[in-house]
């Protein structure tokens, strides 16, 4: 059986291409680097975001295709026909982000916040909540059912680690530099699902080829509770125990992140999440996921040994930095660009503009 990933080198695409290959599938994955075939798996250069390379992988026909791209509705929209014509299982990776808040444990069946929400500015937009939501809803309307739906909710491995909205670079990254981890009072008590990236692999891999998983929707999550202040004191002890220091926390009364992604923050973090995996049980089971507080120490660990980030939001780390009263050597910033962001939201755009300025007459002279 052909598999394709279309996006698969995340957090759960990698795990899961060694699951299906130890399955004995034939895995394939659209990569933008040259990779060719490693381990067994075969990967296809190319960005599936180009409609040439994307329509070109489609004609060779899969038995399953695995899609964890980022599209906006209209784009799907167009997409989907060719995508369900060229497989017998297409499996879409959406996110538990489309549920409405509930006080309930979340079922499959919770209601999703683009029928309940009555934020006309929100749904004038095609947040990814939203945007997951709209496209659930074209195959659904496609008049085919060999589509799964699967809505992860937070995910974590040892290079992806969370912190309410805030991703290892804008929290661990300051840890690492010796300056405060910023938080927020409005998300600490919140209580979440963190499930590791591996786990949610297995339970994807297993429904692979079910027919009764076609025209279903499934959340493949940890039933386990755990609050934003538990995840952040388990960072904090693992540092500790790493570093032999603990890094210092400065909680601000609201997240930063209400001037950057503000939907994030109401649409989902100010959210209580319990799952209830009664459904996905059936393929998989879920009692079996590592526990958070285990597994969150050992990705931590894991990813001290190499401290490899990704780019830094020099704008958010500028807003974390004011929250802190602490200032980020301007030496530590790349470019001259990132610079001026970074000075601009740290004191003011006149201030950036005019040392903006005399730098450039000095290397002018120079």
């Amino acid at each position: 059986m052909n598999v394709l990933l279309l996006g698969g080198t995340g957090a759960m695409g990698v795990p899961l291409s060694k699951i299906l290959l130890s399955k004995g599938f034939s895995v394939y994955v659209t990569s933008r680097k040259s990779k060719g075939a490693i381990s067994g798996i075969e990967y296809l250069q190319g960005n599936a975001q180009d409609d040439a390379f994307f329509y070109e992988v489609l004609e060779r026909k899969w038995d399953v295709i695995i899609d964890f791209m980022a599209y906006r509705s209209a784009r799907f929209a167009k997409r989907m026909p060719s995508i369900l014509d060229a497989t017998q299982q297409y499996i879409f990776i959406s996110s538990a982000r489309v549920y409405s808040e509930s006080f309930e444990r979340i079922t499959e069946e919770t209601p999703r916040l683009l029928e309940t929400t009555t934020d006309t500015d929100y749904l004038s937009t095609d947040e990814y909540a939203l945007s997951k939501a709209r496209q659930e809803n074209s195959l659904r309307d496609s008049g085919k059912s060999n589509w799964t739906i699967i809505r992860p909710s937070i995910t974590f491995n040892e290079s992806r680690l969370q912190l309410g909205v805030l991703e290892k670079e804008s929290w661990l990254y300051r840890a690492l530099k010796g300056r405060s981890i910023v938080f927020s009072e409005d998300i600490v008590d919140k209580i979440t699902a963190m499930t590791h990236g591996d786990d949610v692999s297995i339970g994807i891999a297993n429904i692979v080829g079910e027919q009764k998983a076609l025209g279903e929707a499934f959340h493949i999550t940890s039933e386990e509770e755990i609050t934003w202040q538990e995840v952040l004191d388990i960072y904090l002890q693992v540092l500790y125990e790493e570093l032999g220091t603990k890094p210092k926390v400065v909680m601000s009364e609201k997240s930063l992140n209400l001037n950057i992604n503000k939907y994030q923050v109401i649409y989902s973090r100010y959210f209580n999440r319990r799952f209830d995996n009664k459904k996905i049980k059936q393929f998989v089971d879920v009692d079996s996921f590592q526990k958070a507080d285990e597994a969150i120490r050992a990705c931590l660990k894991e990813f001290l040994k190499n401290k490899e980030f990704l780019s830094i939001n020099w704008k958010l780390e500028a807003m974390n930095d004011k929250a802190s009263s602490e200032f980020t050597p301007l030496d530590e910033i790349p470019s001259l660009h990132q610079k001026i962001i970074y000075l601009a939201e740290r004191f003011g755009v006149t201030f950036a503009l005019e040392l903006a300025y005399k730098v450039n007459r000095f290397l002018r002279k120079k």
